[in-house]
């Protein structure tokens, strides 16, 4: 597949803050290879003024270098995945520009570790206020290259900003330690700094709230950043696989990066970790996920279905915590089947995503289509039954319908692999360890949801789940405050909250003696 990606090498000199399309967020420095849609900075400039009324001032081409744009030797076409149409050509950069992009912020790091904590907050603080400022027109960039409905796209969009808000408030709150030992001559203190130049691999289907998520925390630790967009977006969809190798080796292998933080799937993440053992790099990884969504006898059956349509069917169910296998004890597990049905076929409307009322976007491309299909007609062939859906829209050939299945059993794919699409896969079960020990079977732990109204056997489920993150009765767990990551190989450290910025700092221990 392809590789695009938005690199910015800052010139920490300079820390200046440009309006949204005429440069780029303070020190950050993107390398610009990328069509994402990065919230505060300039955008594909090719793109034409299209049905989607994209705004002309937020899209750039080329590539942005050590504050200069940059044009490549070659491009490739940027298409919409609703309607397949073509909204313009970007910059195809490789491994020589994501070199110069590491030694630009490296560059900058020497300088942008020096700017104090308080107008590091004030910057980001800066660019969060762009990004509520230009929301709507950032949100438009979104659906027309995920193709996420609008009303997903500004939520994504506000999350976004909100990472910039977080972390330009946590810039101030990096604390050291004094420990006062057995010798009266000394003293003995821990500092907080900065690791260095961090490479960030973002997903697709996050285009924007990857990027803050991640690039925030390392601003306001005092790092600068090289960003890569994901290589599977619609943005980069002809670009060759092995080009996406030869620019991930060098972003993560260079000596210049001392730190790699990654979102997407267990297997790049597996590769990237090789390329990180070779140099000792610090390393947080947010993984695949095959979250598990119980539902027990004592649950609310309405809540845990309105749960379960928030959780399974987000951007079209191409979300990393999305529910993936719904386990529903045997004494509810007909009414909660018979509802989910019915609150499918009444909520859900499938289309464009900027039309009105729209509720399910495309699928992100042809290859995930047809790894639902797949989770399908396994499915179906193994014996479960279609309540509702199970075949392609009618609405374009990246369209697919909401789905649900009944008498689902472990021997199937959709049991044990990541759908990432409209697939809602229910088994029964009967008791509470049975549940808790298929949720636990998967070799990944990212999220999972659970509904009961018995306080005694939600704490026991809650702390039996081998997931970073438990919804309990509850079906959308995402927030700025709140530590998001996994266990298992789902992923290594932990995003947003107090414990982010962490990921970006080292420890120094100082011993200060002859006193």
């Amino acid at each position: 597949m392809a590789t695009c990606f938005q690199l910015r090498g800052c010139g920490a000199q300079r820390l200046s803050l440009l309006p949204l399309g005429r440069g780029p967020c303070p020190c950050a420095g993107y390398l610009g290879l990328s069509t994402q849609p990065k919230p505060g900075l300039a955008l594909l400039r090719g793109y034409a003024q299209g049905p989607a009324g994209l705004p002309p001032a937020l899209l750039r081409t080329d590539g942005f270098v050590g504050g200069r744009w940059l044009p490549a030797r070659a491009v490739f076409p940027v298409y919409d995945p609703a309607s397949g149409a073509e909204l313009g050509k970007v910059a195809d950069c490789g491994a020589p520009e994501a070199r110069a992009a590491v030694r630009a912020a490296y560059e900058a790091f020497c300088s942008w570790r020096e700017v104090s904590a308080k107008e590091r907050s004030s910057l980001l603080r800066k660019w969060y206020d762009l990004m509520i400022k230009n929301k709507e027109d950032l949100a438009k960039i979104i659906t027309a290259e995920n193709g996420k409905p609008l009303k997903e796209a500004q939520g994504e969009i506000l999350y976004s900003a909100l990472f910039l808000e977080w972390f330009s408030e946590e810039a101030r709150r990096i604390y050291g330690d004094i420990i006062y030992t057995p010798a009266k001559d000394k003293r003995s203190l821990v500092l907080k700094q900065p690791v260095g130049v961090a490479t960030v691999i973002t997903p697709w289907n996050f285009p924007s709230a990857m990027i803050t998520r991640k690039v925030g925390a390392a601003l306001a630790a005092g790092c600068t950043v090289v960003v890569k967009p994901a290589e599977d977006t619609p943005l980069s969809a002809l670009a060759l696989a092995e080009k996406a190798k030869e620019v991930g080796e060098a972003l993560c292998t260079d000596p210049l990066v001392s730190k790699i933080s990654f979102t997407g799937s267990t297997a790049t993440g597996k590769i990237l970790l090789h390329y990180a053992a070779d140099s000792v790099k610090r390393v947080s990884m947010e993984l695949g996920g095959h979250a598990p969504f119980i539902v027990f006898d004592s649950a609310n059956v309405d809540q845990a279905v309105a749960g379960a349509m928030a959780s399974k069917f987000r951007n079209s169910g191409q979300t990393c915590v999305c529910s993936n296998r719904f386990l529903v004890q045997r004494g509810i597990h007909d009414s909660f089947v018979k509802k989910l049905a019915e609150a499918i076929k009444r909520d859900l409307r499938v289309g464009n995503g900027f039309e009105e009322g729209t509720t399910q976007g495309p699928l992100i491309n042809e290859k995930a289509i047809e790894k639902v299909e797949k989770h399908v007609s396994d499915a179906v062939s193994k014996g479960a039954t279609i309540e509702t859906g199970g075949k392609r829209h009618r609405f374009g050939k990246n369209f697919f319908e909401p789905t649900l299945l009944s008498n689902v059993t472990r021997d199937m794919l959709c049991s044990h692999e990541e759908t990432f699409g409209p697939l809602a896969p229910v088994m029964k079960f009967d008791t509470e360890e049975e549940a808790v020990a298929i949720a636990n079977a998967a070799d990944v732990g990212l999220a999972g949801y659970f509904y009961s109204q018995d306080p005694a056997q939600i704490w026991r489920v809650a702390e039996q789940l081998e997931v970073g993150m438990v919804g309990v009765n509850e079906g959308l767990i995402s927030t700025v405050e709140c530590p998001f990551g996994g266990v298992k190989q789902s992923g290594l450290g932990r995003e947003g909250s107090k414990y982010g910025i962490d990921e970006y700092l080292e420890l120094k221990y100082v011993c200060y003696g002859g006193l």
